[in-house]
């Protein structure tokens, strides 16, 4: 069976609430699409490859995901994060899938290249989870510094282990450093991409565990893997000078749609 991507979609974020429809990007096409819509037409690329799917709770976005073309799962309202509404989508297959892509409904930036790669990562048999790491170029560490100086958490960064694992992931800029970079330095801050994928048995197993404390402290669903010792394999990948950034707060709408319309 082919890889199937679900795009995991609610409309009560704690940060910006009806986002997926609400969050309205203008592209190179010149017209001004809801958020949900921009991220499908970025996973419409593999469709070739992958079976693509809407997940979500809310009646909003599964007519508005419908009519622009997409294929909808309907979840409960009790998934506390978009890796259980990915499971429970998951489970309505017949067969089950054996890799399951979560690709987060407020990444329209994310290439179909970082996608690829995470599933030819997946032929390892030993990987169960595996997620994208971007390392930051000057832009969008000083972004990452600036949102936190003013009290805004948006993006996610990571460190790796020796062996290209995560080790950790934080809505704190880290590891830390008070270096000064320059336009050409290799910065040592990874962007952590937010998309993953997984073992339809490694969903089944993380949704067997209840929150922990760096996951509810955190609010990083992926830590629940790392708190129970479930390796995440974290995949090196190469932005090619493209911009890449998520929708987290009104305020990124912007640099989104900056960044679809170049």
């Amino acid at each position: 069976m082919k890889p199937v991507i679900i795009i995991p979609a609610r409309w009560g974020s704690s940060r910006f609430a009806g986002k997926p429809l609400t969050a309205m990007l203008k592209g190179a096409d010149g017209l001004e699409k809801p958020l949900i819509e921009r991220t499908f037409e970025a996973a419409k690329v593999l469709a070739d490859i992958a079976d693509i799917y809407v997940a979500t709770d809310d009646d909003r976005i599964k007519s508005a995901a419908e009519a622009f073309g997409a294929k909808v799962l309907m979840t409960s309202v009790d998934c506390r994060n978009g890796t259980e509404r990915v499971y429970e989508a998951a489970q309505q297959l017949e067969p089950k899938p054996d890799v399951v892509v979560n690709w987060q409904g407020d990444a329209p930036l994310t290439p179909a290249d970082f996608i690829t790669a995470l599933i030819d990562t997946m032929d390892d048999q030993k990987v169960d989870v595996a997620t994208p790491a971007l390392r930051c170029d000057l832009e969008s560490f000083d972004r990452f510094k600036q949102q936190r100086s003013v009290g805004l958490v948006g993006g996610t960064t990571m460190v790796l282990s020796n062996q290209g694992n995560a080790l950790y992931f934080s809505k704190e800029v880290i590891p830390f450093t008070s270096k000064n970079y320059k336009e050409d330095d290799e910065i040592p801050v990874f962007h952590h991409v937010g998309v993953y994928a997984y073992r339809f048995s490694a969903l089944e197993t993380y949704c067997g565990f209840e929150p922990g404390l760096l996951e509810e402290l955190e609010g990083l669903e992926q830590l629940r893997f790392l708190e129970n010792s479930i390796p995440i394999k974290a995949v090196e990948v190469d932005a090619k000078g493209r911009g890449f950034w998520e929708v987290n707060n009104p305020e990124d709408i912007e640099i989104v749609s900056n960044a679809l319309g170049a």
